[in-house]
């Protein structure tokens, strides 16, 4: 019942992702730097990841999650932004808001074909940012008061937010690496 309110979008519903024929190693590299992005951010939801499921099941206390958190290098670099969730959102909403408002009508101004690509692309950052605000609610409410019930919710929500961002990650990777490249847009 906690994800409800969630729209989320079925993956069998992607719009196909247009061939750019020709694209060279160099053009290709430099759609790369989105992955390099990507895999940074993966690595911190890994991360979180593996500190709630610990915390769930009894291998380390609440405080020491907290602890484990406060240590990742995402939290120094933006310790003055505020709590760790509250870094991992603003990332996360930070990449997304540059690839709506710079990447994405670049991509659909050069190539029309990516049009549907990007508009998918694009609802796909909704639901993510909806569920991201949802995770950062339950583990807020985990570390306010480290319930069973909160750590179920806590798990249940980051699963989904994980599965849904990984997902996302993958389909834009496939979707518009080539094109960043080809079209000269990073």
């Amino acid at each position: 019942m906690l994800l409800k309110d969630i729209q989320f979008l079925d993956d069998a519903t992607r719009p196909p992702v247009p061939v750019i024929e020709g694209v060279t190693p160099d053009q290709r590299e430099a759609g790369n730097h989105l992955r390099d992005i990507h895999d940074y951010l993966r690595q911190h939801l890994s991360t979180l990841g593996q500190l709630i499921e610990r915390a769930s099941a009894g291998e380390v206390a609440a405080s020491e999650v907290r602890d484990a958190v406060d240590s990742l290098p995402i939290t120094a670099n933006y310790r003055r932004f505020g709590n760790v969730c509250g870094q991992y959102c603003h990332l996360i909403h930070k990449h997304h808001t540059i690839e709506d408002q710079a990447l994405f009508p670049a991509l659909a101004t050069r190539s029309p074909a990516l049009k549907a690509v990007v508009e998918r692309l694009e609802a796909e950052h909704v639901t993510v940012h909806h569920l991201l605000e949802l995770m950062i609610t339950k583990i807020m409410s985990l570390s306010d008061e480290p319930t069973r019930a909160h750590f179920d919710d806590a798990v249940e929500v980051f699963r989904a937010f994980e599965k849904l961002l990984l997902s996302h990650f993958k389909y834009e990777e496939d979707s518009i690496i080539d094109a960043l490249g080809y079209y000269g847009i990073l």
